[in-house]
This record gives C-alpha cells, structure tokens and sequence, in this order.
C-alpha cells in the first residue's frame, strides 16, 4: 500500500504511473530509445540453440537406467558435452565463463544474504508484484499466453520454476559461479527463451497474423529480458519491500542490483541499465510509465495465477487474500485494470497483520548479526526444501525444458470459478497474520495504557 507524501515536489517533470509517483529526467529510457530494443535479441543464444538442437535431436528423452521414468532433455549439459564441437557454442561457453571485470564476488556475495534477510517479504513481492502485476505489461502477455504455460493447471508449477532459478543464484557463492547451480540454470532459461521465440517466429512465418512481430516486438526480445531482471531486483527494492514497510539500506541496495547485474550477464541480457541503482530505479520508472497497459489476456493470466494458487498447501490462501495481495503491492488502479476482485476490509486487515509480521521479523533479525547469519542460513535450506524437493513445490529440481511448446492450438484460456472460501478454516498463512494482528493491536493498547498511567501518575505526584 503505498502512503501519500505532502512534502513530494511536484512540478512539470512529475510523473505518476500505476500510483507510483517519480521525477522524469532526461536520463530516463524513452519511448524512442525503447523501440529499437523491442527488435533486438539474444542472437548468440538462438544461434546455440539450434546447434545443440541439432546435436541432440531425439524427439523423445531416453529412458533412466532403472527402466521406467524417462530422463528429462538438459540442453546444458548437451553444451556442456559439445562447447568446444562448434565455434558459436564456444563464443558462448568463452562469453559465459570470462567474468566481467565489474564482479566483485565479496559484493554478489552480499547481494544474495539481502534476497534471505528479507525472505517472505521478497518472496511476497516476486510473486505478486513482479509476477503477477508484470501481467499488466500487454506485449509480454502474447508470448507467455501462446506458450500456454499460465493455465491454472501450470501456473503454480511455472511459478515455482522461476523461483527454483532464484533460489538457485542465490544458494552460495560458488552457485553463481562458472560451473555452480545458479549459473547453469541462468544458461538453461537462456536456452529457453531462444527455443519459444525461435518457435513463435517460425510459426509466424506460416501464419503472419498468428503474432504480430511489428506490433509487440520480437518474443523475449532484449526490452522484456531487462523488464524481467528489473522486476527481480529494482522492482522488489523501490515497490514491494516499501510497500510492506521494509526499506533496504544503501549497501544493500548496491549489493543486490550487482548480484543481479551478472544474473543478466549470464542471460544474454543487456546490462548498462544495472551499472549502478539510479540506472536501475530509472529504467523502472520508465517501465512503469510506458510499458504497462494490462489487456484482454493480461486480465486472463493474472485471473488464471490467482486460481493457480487459491486454497493450496502449504499457505491454504484464500482467492480474496491473494487479491488483496495483489492489490496491497500494485495498487486497486492495475488491479482493476487486471480484472482482480475487491476483497473486504478484514482482508486489508489481515495483509497488515502480514507486513507488521515481517516488518518485526526483518528489522531484529537484521540488527543482530548473529541471528542474521543463522536466519539467512535457515531460510537457505528451508526454501530449497519447500518449493523445489517438498511434496508441495516442484518435488525435484527442473531442468527448464522446453514444455510449454507454442503452436497454433495453444493458447491460453481463463480456468475454471470456484466457490470461494476462507483461508482462516487453514491453519496457513493467513491465520499467522490474524495472529500477528492481534499481538499488534494488544501491544500498541499496552504501549498506551502504560502511557497513560504514567502521565497520571505525573499529574497526580505533581
């Protein structure tokens, strides 16, 4: 929820997109310098892609050794196998294992405990802000629908996906190193992206009115990668966080954009947007303002997360605190320009319980080393646990296949209604924040009454 400020300067230059309200510059990205972004692309990684491809070309994964479960298509460890067969796979294993001289690992080091320090709260805004709000962006939405990965059947699924990639960049230093988890995985969502554009293009050849490439741009083009890392980084620092009343510390905010900046790196994502946390803020900012017009289908996905993650363990969240969410992080304007319900007031009570929750938790825990190390390394191994081996998350490690294949039949519709219910009949999420309202409200009552009695007994003694 964000507070209005009386003391804001408001001139010519001042500008409010989606509720949030910031000075334009002359260095701000524009329209015009945006364009031609929209055109551009990871050529090297297509170009890798079709080579490994190639290389690879079973149809069908071959089956494990012990008989039965077909072994999942890593085209990473295809590279892996077959970098230096190739002078295109080796530009990309040369380009991805040459550290830019702006790594400094001490700082990327810092910049993945920030992600843990603040866990549920980051967690919080990745999933509702830069997930769920980023569906208000119209030309993103035509690639992610024609993929026909955000069906309430797959959205949670997807979800977790793209935060096992997280979690995975962050697990320890050597994991974002040439070689480490977060790196490889990184090269496979590269991968990735090259395959569903190379794919929508190819059908768009067949079919021209099939996707309009004049109208949103190549898929996955260079502006949406920058779109996706700032949603990760400058988004969570300067909307979510704030919003749940956690304000990061310059160091901080500094470490976090480097970590990443080199996540982009590994990407095939431009970078000079991320040299330092102006760039970062300012291209939000421009994103914000020129990026975001939720449509037709932007109101079809948002609809299908919120139906994807409704009364699911282990949070068992109702449809309306998912909303309300939503609504708290992005605004009621976006929120219903996405089609999202109202929800009640008890609802915006229960979402304040959650941010004093985390607000209390986050500050002690940061002002104390101690249980700052021993909470960072908790929620390390809790996460992993809980949403990439748990029964409830993934249940294994994804490798990023190429699932979600476009074609001409795909595409993605609204799910299904249900009836809904309360969250509060779960002993979830949104019991814990009833609780941590409650122990609030008595906590300021007592502040007050102790205050009282002792201005009384002043008067009194006086």
């Amino acid at each position: 929820m964000a507070l209005l400020n009386p003391f804001r300067r408001r001139d010519e230059n001042t500008r409010t997109a989606w509720g949030y309200t910031f000075q334009l510059t002359p260095d701000h990205l524009t329209p015009e310098q945006a364009h031609p972004l929209k055109y551009s692309y990871d050529t090297l990684g297509e170009e890798c892609y079709e080579i490994l491809n190639d290389i690879d070309v079973s149809p069908t994964p071959p089956l494990e050794k012990n008989g039965n479960k077909p072994s999942k298509r890593d085209l990473y460890q295809v590279f892996c196998s077959h970098y230096a067969s190739h002078p295109k796979l080796s530009e990309l294993w040369s380009s991805a294992n040459t550290i830019p001289a702006w790594v400094d690992w001490s700082q990327i080091s810092r910049g993945q405990e920030v992600f843990y320090r603040y866990g549920g709260a980051a967690l919080t805004g990745l999933a509702y802000q830069s997930l769920l709000g980023g569906m208000g962006a119209t030309r993103v939405v035509e690639t992610l629908a024609r993929t026909g990965g955000f069906s309430t059947r797959v959205a949670r699924h997807r979800l977790y996906e793209t935060t096992q990639h997280i979690l995975e960049c962050t697990k320890s230093l050597e994991s974002i190193k040439p070689g480490g988890a977060g790196f490889a995985s990184s090269l496979r969502v590269r991968l990735l992206h090259a395959a569903v554009r190379q794919r929508i293009l190819k059908l768009t050849k067949t079919r021209p009115e099939y996707y309009s490439v004049e109208k949103w741009g190549v898929p996955i083009n260079d502006l949406d990668c920058m779109a996706t890392i700032g949603s990760f980084s400058a988004l969570l620092i300067w909307r979510s966080l704030p919003r749940q009343g956690i304000f990061l510390r310059e160091q901080e905010i500094e470490d976090y954009i480097a970590l990443w900046r080199l996540v982009a790196y590994y990407t095939g994502t431009p970078t000079e947007w991320f040299e330092t946390p102006k760039q970062a803020k300012m291209l939000m900012e421009s994103l914000l303002l020129y990026e975001l017009d939720p449509s037709e289908t932007s109101k079809v996905l948002a609809g299908n997360v919120i139906r994807s993650l409704e009364a699911q363990p282990p949070s068992y969240a109702s449809r309306s605190f998912l909303e309300v969410n939503a609504r708290w992080l992005n605004g009621n304007e976006l929120c219903d320009a996405l089609g999202l319900g109202r929800p009640s007031a008890s609802y915006w009570a229960l979402m304040a319980g959650q941010c004093l929750f985390f607000m209390v938790l986050c500050y002690t825990h940061r002002s104390v080393p101690s249980l700052d190390r021993k909470k960072i390394a908790t929620l390390r191994r809790l996460l992993w646990l809980l949403i990439v081996e748990g029964k409830h998350g993934l249940g294994e490690a994804s490798v990023f296949e190429f699932k979600y294949v476009p074609d001409f039949h795909i595409t993605t519709e609204k799910g299904a209604e249900h009836a809904r219910g309360s969250g509060l009949r779960e002993p979830g999420i949104e019991r814990r924040n009833l609780k941590a309202l409650l122990m609030g409200v008595v906590s300021v009552g007592l502040v007050g009454a102790l205050g009282l009695w002792g201005m009384g007994r002043v008067w009194t003694t006086g």
